[in-house]
């Protein structure tokens, strides 16, 4: 059993806390706010006491490890931060807003010796795991194309001056809440992306919020596999992710559903029993740091995905594909 403290209490880590309550593994036991005085009905609820030093929380003998749900902004220097104090960090997506950073913050948890995990609950989703599987097994062949879309209604929901609606807080649209994890998706399945080309636009958000409400990206990876990535932040729900192999393809919608399909005959539909993602991703995390593993997701498929979240945002301001080098 880890203890953890938890920076950052609006709706997503509330839900990161309400996740593990009964855990095992993982016990989230001290939250960090600006304003504890804010959060007194969450410390009735929880019986996790509220405090406003993170300074001191990472003084404390007793917490083994730190969650990140604060603006990706602060990331960075939260990261760095807890891996000086020796604790193991577990931080929400987007780890950092550029390259530079996320190499930094990558080398200070090496440095370490602290385990670093990434909020990628949907790594943890039924219907991708059952994907990994078979497309690990061969049975689409090899990979040639991979088409994803993370879209919905996020983007109506913003207020103007909240951080998400930020611009330098969500560059690429809708890409840091939702688009990065097809993103992280396509990398764990088809490796790094070496060219990016984009087109961004805000079309219906109202211009007291920043960012770009439709973005859509061509992408080619290193290894010649190509793809398309959309986020639309103001339409219905849609998560889904497309490989095409040379023996056929294979497609997630949602969290449990598949539907595999080979050269010749007709789709096989798959519905898996749904969990507790969120859980899955905390108590992995718990397993990585007992068994002492320094990354939860490899170091280069992290930096890969800050590098384009980059390349997304030059790529749509001068109109042409850019390279990751």
């Amino acid at each position: 059993m880890i203890k953890a403290a938890i920076y950052g209490l609006g709706r997503w880590g509330n839900r990161l806390v309400e996740s593990v309550r009964n855990s095992e593994k993982i016990r989230i036991v001290k939250g960090i706010s600006r304003t504890p005085e804010g959060h007194r009905e969450f410390s009735e609820k929880t019986g996790i006491r509220v405090v406003s030093s993170f300074g001191r929380v990472l003084k404390d003998p007793e917490i083994d490890a730190v969650v990140l749900a604060t603006p990706h902004s602060l990331h960075h220097k939260q990261i760095m931060q807890a891996a000086a104090a020796g604790k193991h960090v577990f931080v929400e997506k987007p780890m950092t807003l550029t390259r530079k950073t996320a190499e930094k913050a990558i080398e200070a948890c090496r440095a370490a010796g602290a385990t670093l995990g990434l909020g990628f609950n949907r790594r943890y989703a039924p219907a991708f795991l059952e994907m990994m599987r078979r497309i690990r097994a061969g049975e689409i062949g090899d990979v040639l194309h991979i088409e994803t879309q993370q879209s919905g209604p996020s983007g109506y929901r913003l207020k103007p001056g909240n951080w998400r609606a930020s611009r330098v807080e969500s560059p690429a649209g809708g890409m840091t809440a939702r688009g990065i994890h097809t993103l992280d998706s396509m990398i764990h399945i088809a490796g790094p992306v070496s060219t990016v080309y984009a087109y961004s636009d805000r079309r219906k958000l109202s211009p007291e919020v920043e960012i770009d409400d439709t973005t859509s990206m061509l992408l080619r990876f290193a290894n010649g596999v190509t793809g398309y990535l959309g986020t639309v932040f103001v339409t219905g729900d849609l998560w889904r992710v497309h490989v095409f192999g040379t023996n056929g393809w294979i497609e997630m919608r949602g969290d449990t559903d598949l539907i595999a399909c080979g050269v010749e005959g007709a789709p096989e539909r798959i519905t898996l029993p749904a969990v507790d993602k969120e859980r899955a991703e905390l108590e992995a995390f718990a397993g990585a740091v007992a068994a002492k593993q320094p990354f939860m997701v490899p170091p280069e498929q992290a930096v890969n995905e800050i590098a384009v979240l980059e390349a997304i945002v030059k790529s749509a301001g001068r109109g042409k594909p850019v390279t990751i080098s």
